[in-house]
């Protein structure tokens, strides 16, 4: 198994003769954040040349709620710099990443990927800045226990937790060392909080992957592929993994947590010199605040997602930022400044963490949203610097003055519709993207959803159990 990056498609036919490929998959990420695939014989040369040139032909209105049935060919062209040996097949296979093409052979307009793509270019034309980020991507492993467990934990007590006390560490090793064969750099993976044994022996623990920092695109497609990388693993030792914002109602949920930076002439400039928050970063979070709301509509797209917030757990609720309190929807996390010019070695060390998306976020559509939240701030550095200082909490302030986040896939359509003209500024955002994405959310009528369900807390597990496989 490894990463394969190609310079040319010869390079690439080689490849697949030297090493005995049997079988070629183009893997593309649709609107649902999921690995799919289309898979090729590998045997004759002539045809991988041509599927190479052209790809494919697929039906976009499968993948993607925005295109009509009735124009729906879009075709799926392979990268063939980004190339990896599938780890799960037993047939020698070849998986390449691709990208979404229009009908004329241009980058689709509606493809997630490519409206990330423009938010980017937007900022580094009109302000010299780059964004790199990674992701804290949590799970859930679900077992069916067939004996007592020797060792048993309290509920919610799995943070950092070892063997024997937690039951999954050798399979979240596995994960670790599958994603770094293929390429993904990852920072660490560890036991998360959550940890529940329910009374028909179903034991569910909470794991947590955390990947290293890279320019937005890039990290959009290593959630992707990890989450089909942990499903396959957990697949292989025959259990079951979910990546729910909430698994159970009682218990932690799962969040994925944004760390991020802006670059500017090689240099991180949410920091100055000597390590405090400079005020380029305090724009950036009143810019990321004042979106906030509207940003659920891709960071939480399901009413799931909205129960996380509802019930806390460390989970953030109003729309605040602080140095250290986890609470905060934006929170600063230490810098290594007792480290000094040592620090500097990393640049990316330094970080704002937003922490209010979920695994069934589009990634790529949440990193646009947040690029154009930092251009525009850039471009109303006043009113960014005044919401920044208006929504600073301190110590371990309980935020009782601001705003809330969205309760619900309807209020959070209803602010996506207020601050629609913000996405689609420069032609970032496409009109039928934006309007797609609210007819969706409106659809779940879920306005009042956890209102109705408040003394129901079978119908919410049962609502819940619906979302288990879900993104």
């Amino acid at each position: 198994m490894q990463a394969i990056s190609f310079a040319e498609k010869e390079e690439l036919v080689k490849f697949i003769s030297e090493k005995g490929v049997k079988l070629l998959n183009l893997c593309h990420i649709a609107e649902d954040g999921r690995l799919k695939t289309l898979s090729f014989s590998a045997s004759d040369k002539s045809r991988v040349y041509e599927i190479l040139d052209f790809g494919e032909r697929v039906d976009g209105s499968n993948l993607f709620s925005f295109i009509e049935s009735e124009k729906s060919d879009i075709y799926i062209k392979p990268n063939i710099k980004k190339a990896f040996m599938n780890p799960f097949s037993n047939t020698p296979t070849l998986n390449i990443l691709c990208d979404y093409l229009d009908e004329n052979g241009k980058p689709l307009d509606t493809a997630p990927k490519n409206v990330l793509k423009k938010a980017e270019e937007r900022l580094l034309s009109s302000r010299g800045i780059s964004v790199k980020a990674l992701a804290e991507l949590e799970f859930y492993i679900i077992a069916k226990e067939t004996s007592e467990a020797l060792f048993q934990n309290l509920s919610d007590k799995n943070y950092h937790e070892s063997s024997p006390f937690s039951s999954f560490e050798s399979l979240r090793n596995e994960v670790l060392v599958t994603l770094s064969e293929i390429g993904i750099a990852t920072k660490y993976a560890h036991s998360e909080v959550g940890q529940l044994r329910r009374k028909d022996g179903v034991l569910m623990e909470q794991h947590e992957v955390e990947f290293l920092p890279q320019d937005l695109a890039e990290m959009a497609e290593n959630i992707a592929v990890a989450k089909w990388v942990i499903r396959n693993v957990c697949a292989k030792n025959g259990v079951s993994v979910s990546f729910s914002p909430k698994v159970s109602l009682e218990h932690a949920g799962n969040g994925m947590h944004i760390h991020f930076c802006a670059i500017k002439n090689g240099s991180n400039i949410i920091a100055n010199p000597n390590g405090t928050l400079s005020e380029e970063g305090l724009k950036i979070i009143g810019g990321v605040l004042n979106f906030a709301s509207s940003l659920t509509a891709f960071g939480n797209p399901t009413p799931i997602s909205y129960l996380r917030f509802i019930a806390r757990k460390e989970s953030p609720m109003h729309i605040c930022w602080s140095e250290r309190n986890r609470l905060a929807l934006i929170r600063i996390p230490l810098w290594w400044d007792f480290l000094g010019a040592q620090a500097e070695t990393e640049n990316v060390r330094k970080t704002i963490e937003y922490r209010a998306p979920d695994p069934f976020a589009n990634a790529h559509l949440l990193f646009a949203g947040m690029v154009v939240a930092i251009n525009h701030a850039m471009e109303n550095p006043e009113e960014a610097l005044k919401t920044a200082e208006k929504l600073h909490i301190n110590g371990k302030g309980k935020g009782k003055r601001f705003k809330t986040l969205p309760k619900s896939c309807h209020e959070s359509a209803k602010n996506l519709w207020k601050d629609r003209k913000l996405y689609e500024a420069n032609g970032v955002f496409p009109k039928k993207l934006i309007e797609k994405t609210i007819e969706k959310l409106r659809a779940y009528k879920d306005k009042d959803l956890w209102k109705n369900m408040a003394d129901k807390p079978e119908k919410i597990e049962k609502l819940i159990q619906q979302y288990i496989h879900y993104g």
